[in-house]
């Protein structure tokens, strides 16, 4: 239940409480808990009372990403554009750690919320600001995709592994029998328990990486005076 103030007595409903209450039950419990029965039963009210602050569950997911927005660091502006956006963007990720169900959400809002704009605009005009074309900037923001929220769509999707050492073993074998090439890079890299592709990867150093990659990408086509009518 979520916490009452000191003395017992209830804090008045205001839509801020209720989107950061929908979060907490969302970090608790998991996203797919999140009903407004459920909400409703956290804050102490009845379900209509929520329809005071948010019309319906697709307006309360949206307002949830806008509290997560709020959770991203603002842009640094003494930097310089390639170390303010890699920082953004890590502080993005620190974010969508901290609620493990936001990428989801996210990635299933049809329409931006006005924050949502405001955080991609600053995204854009930190590349402007630091002199990059509105061709170049087009195209990093096509590449940079969900990354600028802090997260990617890996390549191999999860999957369980056999607690077993004899069959956790039996598996690779069978693994790099069939696919010696994903098994070699599979086995390669650093390990990390929490990896979102198993124990072959570090996510945040593939995350920072890839990032970094990008960003070493776009101050060179920058340098170089890139435009896209110039491909040939």
């Amino acid at each position: 239940m979520v916490q009452q103030p000191d003395g017992g007595r209830r804090s008045p409903l205001n839509r801020d409480r209720v989107l950061r209450a929908a979060v907490a039950l969302a970090d608790a419990a998991g996203i797919d808990s999140l009903s407004m029965r459920n909400l409703a039963q956290e804050l102490g009210v009845v379900p209509m009372a929520l329809y005071k602050h948010v019309a319906n569950k697709e307006e309360l997911l949206e307002g949830m990403v806008d509290v997560i927005v709020g959770e991203i660091d603002p842009p640094d502006l003494d930097t310089g554009w390639k170390t303010g956006i890699r920082q953004r963007i890590l502080s993005a990720r620190r974010a969508l750690l901290r609620h493990p169900w936001a990428s989801r959400v996210i990635e299933s809002r049809s329409q931006p919320t006005l924050l949502v704009l405001d955080y991609l605009d600053s995204i854009a005009g930190t590349f402007r600001a630091g002199g990059l074309s509105v061709d170049l900037t087009h195209h990093v923001m096509h590449v940079l995709g969900s990354r600028v929220w802090g997260f990617t769509q890996e390549l191999f999707p999860a999957s369980p592994l056999p607690a077993e050492p004899e069959a956790h073993a039996a598996m690779f074998r069978e693994l790099a029998g069939r696919y010696p090439h994903i098994a070699e890079i599979a086995t390669s890299g650093a390990h990390d328990e929490g990896s979102v592709v198993g124990r072959g990867c570090d996510d945040q150093f593939e995350f920072e990486f890839a990032l970094d990659l990008l960003l070493d990408g776009f101050e060179r086509l920058h340098q170089q005076g890139w435009q896209s009518g110039n491909r040939s």
